[in-house]
């Protein structure tokens, strides 16, 4: 009996598999996995060193976050618990090695976080909090026994977030900051200044946020009741230091981005005599894209730019000054004889060295600070400072070439790490550039260059993702655009290459979108969850293919495993569900199988006929649809289609008002003569230069700042073909665009 008894014990043994490794995100730098766990529980208590002021931060931040996410309520006592006592310790030690470094060791008796400094002990105190939330549940968590010997691989782990094109309040930027902060991101650099307005007080210009801190939007949305409706908002200096050490308090460095010499229409707009016009430009502030408004260098502009730098740099004390240095496109100095004459002055060769003379001259400034200026790859143009630091946002390039000149560099490409362009290709995404960049772009990108050297890769500080706001207007969207990408971030930035594995990454993901929640964060599920693709069957019957935006864990159809297409009814509904390991990942979505369905296809289903600026925009009013388009050349294609009965066409349309500076980007947007006074979206089969086989007016749709429906006929030609869509307009504004298309065949 006993040896039956030990013999199905030890099969039972044989028979468990290995413990998973714990869920932490970023994976430590080394990790060794103990027996047993830590019971956490309200009684628990975590203990201090007395007069060690870090060491109560980082307990008293794993405290809130315990009782948020846990409901745990535990006690920070100083001093050391008693003997035998089951509780947290945070140990100060000596202070060797990377300032972010810390250990953390738990077994079933006790838990010890020990860092030699402040930033150290604050990282051992969210990774303590990431293994005490494996889970979503809340009350007791078991504390899995391990020993950590974590540091990051990069100094730069960042996020930049643009204040100007839309407004977030201080409030929201902090929700941002929380989120940061469990994931170690260390880097929040925040733009203050563009075309579109100025978000940031300074005391000596004060016309700097009376004038431009405001600006009424471009079409139906910047008018209420016939009367101009203005939109913005600034950051009072009181609000800054705020968010200043809020941050600060979570180990993240704001850096504030101030532009220059370039993107400077809100300066000019409120001081045209720093403008190389001298006037204030016409253009207004409502626009999105490249203007040609440049500061001029009269000695005037360089004290108002050295009182501005000055106020700024009493705000932050970051030791990186953002200057931008983006996007100067050079035909007002050009133009300008006081500029030409300036350049002979100088002895410089053209409009890129002055720009180089510009920036160098804004960086003497912040180098009496005691500060190191940091600016896009365009300052590399011309010769920059030695202790110059390029962000490269421009390719890898840049940071390639900063590397191999001894410049310190930030890798920030476009557009794996700009976070306006969508996630998916799929129509319940929000606006935003039209190319998607997934989570899966995000993490694979290495910043320690395959074209660098070990020598050059020493200069890489790390790498940051960019969320520019043109096509983000709500909190929301800005968090949703924002994670769960910015995961992928932080790990990139804190892992050891050598612990890349995607699969594992997405085995730890879902507890970490579990984290998001318990701080409240809201993320982009659309990648996630399951679509559909429509096609049609034998009688009358449609067959239905799903996928998910990331091919991610396992499709299940009303409770069923989905491995292949399957073939319904006509006005089945099918209740669809992502898993990943066992766990829900996304929405459930009822999706409707109809013939409505099957013959509408919507502008992101449709191929854009060139690509040459993609573009998801809402429409100007009414329901505010996003619509996919290239805003160079609208014009999508339905391919394939069966045109050998003909066709009702009915087509959605919205206009936009187009309120792009496109630069000195090259041609110009054509358009077909319309017919009538209006305009018409027009059908053409084969390719797009053929004559017309349909033309559905305009009229209807241009009494409207919504979603208007267009109907016609097109004739029977036998075979499939490709349907080509286009409209004839005059030049914009508004612009025309394509929401979707339903094809529905003529009777017999």
């Amino acid at each position: 009996m006993k040896l039956t008894v030990l013999t199905a014990l030890l099969a039972a043994l044989l028979a468990t598999p290995a413990l998973a490794m714990p869920t932490l995100t970023p994976v430590p730098a080394q990790i060794t996995q103990g027996e047993g766990s830590f019971a956490l529980t309200a009684k628990t208590q975590i203990y201090v060193p007395a007069g060690d002021s870090d060491a109560r931060n980082a307990a008293v931040y794993l405290r809130d976050h315990l009782k948020t996410s846990r409901k745990l309520s535990v006690q920070i006592v100083t001093g050391e618990p008693a003997t035998g006592e089951a509780a947290i310790r945070f140990v100060r030690a000596s202070a060797a090695g990377d300032r972010e470094s810390y250990r953390l060791e738990v077994t079933s008796g006790s838990v010890v976080v020990t860092a030699g400094t402040r930033e150290g002990l604050f990282y051992g105190a969210v990774t303590l909090w990431q293994l005490a939330t494996q889970d979503a549940a809340t009350g007791t968590a078991q504390v899995p026994a391990v020993v950590i010997a974590d540091t990051p691989r990069f100094k730069w782990r960042g996020f930049m977030l643009d204040s100007v094109r839309h407004f977030q309040t201080p409030a929201q930027i902090k929700k941002i900051i929380d989120a940061m902060a469990i994931h170690k991101l260390n880097v929040l650099q925040w733009h203050l200044t563009d075309d579109q307005g100025w978000r940031l007080e300074i005391k000596a210009y004060p016309k700097l946020t009376q004038k431009t801190a405001y600006r009424q939007e471009a079409g139906a949305a910047g008018w209420k009741d016939s009367k101009p409706l203005w939109y913005g908002g600034y950051y009072t200096q009181d609000q800054v230091r705020d968010i200043v050490a809020y941050a600060a308090a979570r180990n993240i460095t704001v850096v504030p981005e101030i532009d220059v010499p370039g993107h400077a229409t809100a300066i000019i707009t409120a001081y045209p005599e720093f403008g190389t016009e001298g006037t204030r430009p016409k253009q207004g502030m409502s626009d999105w894209g490249v203007y040609p408004n440049l500061l001029n260098v009269e000695d005037r502009t360089f004290v108002f730019l050295d009182t501005v730098f000055n106020e700024v740099m009493d705000l932050f004390p970051s030791p990186y000054i953002h200057v931008g240095g983006d996007e100067a496109i050079k035909p007002q100095w050009q133009a300008s004889p006081a500029i030409q004459a300036k350049i002979r002055d100088l002895g410089l060769k053209d409009e890129h060295e002055l720009q180089s003379w510009f920036i160098q001259r804004v960086g003497t400034s912040l180098t009496k600070r005691g500060r190191r200026l940091i600016g896009w790859d365009e300052i590399l143009e011309g010769g920059i400072a030695s202790d110059a630091t390029v962000m490269s946002w421009r390719g890898v390039d840049g940071a390639i070439t900063a590397a191999r000149s001894g410049h310190d560099t930030v890798l920030s490409p476009a557009p794996m790490l700009y976070f306006d362009h969508r996630q998916s290709p799929f129509r319940d995404e929000p606006p935003g550039r039209g190319k998607p960049t997934t989570l899966r772009t995000v993490y694979d990108f290495n910043p320690a260059l395959d074209a660098m050297t070990d020598a050059e890769r020493k200069h890489v500080l790390g790498l940051q993702a960019n969320l520019w706001t043109e096509h983000i207007r709500t909190d929301e969207r800005v968090e949703i655009m924002a994670f769960p990408r910015l995961i992928a971030v932080a790990e990139v930035g804190w892992s050891l290459q050598s612990s890349h594995d995607w699969d594992d990454f997405t085995r730890r993901l879902p507890a970490s979108l579990h984290r998001l929640d318990k701080v409240g964060t809201r993320y982009n599920t659309v990648p996630f969850e399951p679509h559909m693709t429509l096609s049609p069957a034998p009688d009358g019957r449609i067959t239905v293919a799903l996928r998910n935006g990331l091919d991610l864990g396992e499709i299940r159809v009303d409770g069923a495993v989905y491995s292949a297409p399957v073939t319904v009814a006509e006005g089945t509904v099918l209740t669809t569900q992502t898993f990943l390991n066992g766990e829900p990942l996304g929405r459930e979505r009822k999706l409707s199988v109809t013939r409505a369905a099957l013959e509408t296809r919507t502008s992101y289903d449709l191929d854009i006929c060139e690509g040459k600026l993609n573009l998801a925009l809402e429409d100007d009013g009414g329901e505010r649809a996003v619509m996919l388009m290239d805003i160079l050349k609208p014009c999508w294609i339905w391919r394939g289609a069966d045109t050998s009965k003909g066709f009702k066409i009915t087509a959605k349309v919205a206009n936009y008002p187009f309120n792009f500076q496109l630069g000195n980007r090259p041609g110009q947007i054509l358009f077909d003569t319309p017919q009538t006074r209006d305009g018409e979206l027009l059908v053409r089969m084969g390719d797009c230069t053929s004559e017309p086989v349909a033309r559905l007016p305009l009229a209807k749709a241009a009494k409207s700042t919504g979603v208007t429906v267009l109907t016609g006929d097109m004739p029977a030609v036998a075979g499939t073909n490709d349907l080509c869509f286009t409209f004839a307009q005059g030049t914009p504004p508004p612009e025309w665009a394509l929401q979707e298309v339903r094809l529905t065949p003529a009777l017999p």
